[in-house]
């Protein structure tokens, strides 16, 4: 028993759109066995260029029954059904948002169209569903709407149903367990439907007990089983096919998994994390001391062996955030390496710099200067703890910076006896700092809410 589904909506993105149209074809495996087609009031403004596509305007929704008003048919229309769409994590990760802010956990399993024509109808330039149905010859009437895109799927369905019958040489045997067709025979299905959705880290497995892939998520039942239905390129669907075992953990908050999957793939390195591409922040902002006592700075690409005060994308950003330090904090432009000279720089000739390039403005007077300009940064080289979520609503996470770096981290009882800024100390598990963990925590903190920071 199918239903099979599509909708249209005010944008790409689960969490931050909704839903203007949603069409349900009930099918028991021959032929449509029930219909449900409604619009829906998004409640907010439907952009200019989803109209052009969908022909669905403001005035055509202003009056259409909101999400919550038909929430009981769809449940009703799908309940004991499977889910399919063409692209159908899009569609039921709308749905699921829907029902989550109605407080209802809607769960279905999942047949995407798209995956079953690329197994089962192999060699086509694209499976989009517009260009699939044009070389399949069926014909969309009412293309991006919810009814017609739902319908051509329909058709599409039954030719991959005989397609699949064709093959098996009886009954339709993919269709029934598409996903578990994708998979390694080894790997345990009600261990993925056990998997919760909390922030954490999870290893992937092959059928020897190797650790292959490790990765974080906000959301870990999504993003393992965006794994394990991935099929945008070779390599996702090549190391899908291998993982014979899960293992995950929570971590309550996304920073804690964002550190421990830094430390633990350069501990481990799995064989499909080193394909990974490097962090697009290669260039840094670095300070030392020089020999006459002056703090100094300079911009660079970064390595293993210093870790920045700030990191960028490309050279001429490095660049220009340093230029903008030298004039805000009336800095010296050859002890911030951007005038290469034996003798003073360009700015203290013409009256700018005080003189630290050539010793006549003291180490103490300039020192003090130079140091403010880390402040700009999110992250500073101060001590404070980074108080976050725990994996209850009686635990927290903390974060220690001890002098601007990453000191260690660890989880505490907001309600044990005595508790105290002692408890939060005595909590950390102590880690080594690196400037890949540098980045992780600037940007996560330049990024991200955080429940508060304490300095001590």
């Amino acid at each position: 028993m199918y239903a099979i589904i599509d909708i249209e909506t005010t944008g790409g993105s689960a969490r931050m759109e909704k839903i203007t149209e949603i069409a349900i074809y009930q099918h028991d495996g021959i032929q449509i066995t029930g219909e449900f087609v409604s619009l829906v009031n998004p409640e907010r403004n439907i952009p200019y260029f989803i109209t052009n596509l969908t022909g669905i305007t403001n005035e055509m929704v202003e009056n259409a029954p909101r999400f919550y008003d038909i929430a009981k048919k769809i449940v009703e229309f799908t309940e004991g059904r499977t889910f399919v769409a063409h692209n159908a994590r899009f569609d039921y990760s709308f749905i699921r948002e829907e029902f989550k802010s109605l407080g209802f956990n809607f769960k279905r399993n999942i047949l995407d169209t798209v995956a079953l024509s690329r197994k089962l109808m192999p060699g086509y330039k694209s499976y989009s569903l517009g260009n699939i149905c044009r070389d399949l010859n069926i014909t969309i009437n009412g293309r991006h709407r919810a009814a017609g895109d739902a319908f051509a799927t329909v058709k599409l369905f039954e030719m991959l149903m005989a397609k699949d019958i064709e093959i098996s040489g009886s009954k339709s045997v993919l269709l029934k367990n598409t996903r578990v067709s994708k998979l390694h025979p080894k790997l345990d299905i009600s261990k993925i439907e056990s998997i919760p959705e909390e922030p954490g880290i999870y290893y992937f497995y092959n059928e020897n007990g190797d650790l292959i892939y490790i990765g974080k998520s906000r959301n870990l039942m999504q993003r393992v089983n965006t794994h394990l239905s991935n099929n945008s390129t070779n390599r996702s669907m090549e190391m899908r096919d291998i993982i014979a075992d899960i293992f995950w953990e929570t971590t309550g908050s996304e920073l804690i998994a964002l550190l421990k999957e830094s430390s633990e793939i350069k501990l481990n390195k799995p064989i499909y994390n080193r394909a990974q591409r490097r962090s697009g922040f290669q260039w840094g902002i670095f300070s030392f001391i020089d020999n006459n006592g002056y703090l100094n700075y300079r911009y660079g690409q970064i390595n293993n062996n210093e870790t920045p005060v700030s990191v960028f994308t490309s050279k001429e950003k490095a660049k220009s955030k340093l230029g903008s330090l030298v004039e805000k904090f009336v800095l010296c432009q050859k002890l911030s390496g951007l005038y290469e000279t034996e003798g003073a720089c360009f700015h203290y000739q013409v009256g700018i710099c005080k003189g630290a390039c050539i010793g006549k403005e003291s180490q103490e007077e300039y020192n003090e200067r130079a140091a403010k300009a880390v402040e700009e940064f999110v992250f500073t080289r101060r001590n404070f703890f980074v108080i976050d979520r725990g994996r209850n609503d009686e635990e927290r996470c903390a974060v220690k910076i001890v002098n601007g770096k990453f000191s260690g981290y660890g989880y505490f009882n907001i309600n044990d006896m005595g508790f105290g800024l002692g408890a939060v100390h005595d909590c950390i598990k102590p880690s080594a700092d690196n400037h890949d963990i540098q980045v992780i925590l600037r940007q996560y903190l330049k990024s991200n809410r955080v429940e508060k920071i304490i300095d001590f």
